[in-house]
């Protein structure tokens, strides 16, 4: 099995994913800024999928 190549994706398919890619690291400073302030639980949980998020797109695993 082929191992997964971004750009052998549609060009919609690619952009959808360089705007994630874009928007990932706003989202999780604003997060991390949040749970700091107003600690919840769900603030800490969505701020571990988008620190993971965040690694797998800097380690280009998506």
């Amino acid at each position: 099995m082929a191992r997964y190549y971004r750009y052998r994706l549609p060009p919609w398919a690619r952009k959808c994913i360089i705007i994630c890619e874009r928007i990932t690291l706003p989202l999780l400073i604003f997060q991390l800024i949040r749970t700091l302030f107003i600690p919840t639980t769900f603030d800490v949980f969505l701020l571990g999928i988008l620190t993971g998020l965040f690694i797998a797109f800097y380690l280009e695993w998506i």
